[in-house]
């Protein structure tokens, strides 16, 4: 089971799920919360109300950090996440500790949460589905982009071809037997030099 909240103090929406059990209350049991960033954002610049939502969302969704004032969340971005077999369930660690992050909740802030628990949605998810559609969708988006890129650059070359023909063939009509007959002085009649001066 996966909470599902929009949280609309950003444009666009920001998707923040919750898991049943990475923003994290730290040193405290607490639901882990992921934020999906819209595609080329970067996870340490993340708005500061939207900070604030997640963090008020995990302190709320914290059995204990719920009932504690001042509590850490941390965050970081998913690929920092680190689990092996040692570690009880929903139990994670880090990679890095450089990319982690701490969010200072000092109290429960009930009209944000009321405000995404309005949004909050209920859904018994195949995340790996999920996952792997998301994937297929970017590279779908990719190959798209990479085959109008590849039209352009066609495009590009045979304008450039084009230009290149056109300049070594510049002068070709210039010298048909027809233009050089009409430009010779052979042909002339011998008043030619009169009207000349």
């Amino acid at each position: 089971m996966v909470y599902y909240f929009t949280s609309n103090i950003v444009d666009p929406p920001a998707f923040i799920y919750v898991g049943k059990d990475k923003f994290h209350a730290d040193k405290l049991s607490s639901a882990h919360i992921y934020l999906r960033l819209p595609e080329g954002s970067d996870w340490e610049s993340i708005p500061q109300d939207l900070l604030t939502d997640c963090a008020q969302l995990t302190k709320a969704n914290s059995i204990e950090g719920n009932k504690k004032d001042n509590v850490n969340v941390v965050y970081t971005p998913w690929s920092n996440l680190k689990k092996d077999g040692s570690m009880a369930i929903g139990q994670v660690g880090f990679k890095d500790q450089r990319k982690v992050k701490k969010i200072l909740v000092e109290t429960r802030t009930n009209a944000i949460v009321n405000r995404l628990n309005k949004t909050k949605v209920e859904r018994f998810p195949d995340l790996a589905e999920e996952k792997e559609q998301r994937e297929q969708e970017i590279r779908n988006r990719d190959k798209k982009a990479m085959l109008e890129r590849k039209k352009e650059e066609a495009r590009v070359a045979k304008e450039r071809k084009e230009k290149a023909w056109q300049k070594d063939h510049a002068y070709d009509d210039v010298f048909t037997e027809d233009a050089l007959e009409a430009n010779s002085n052979e042909n002339r009649d011998a008043d030619f030099y009169d009207d000349f001066m």
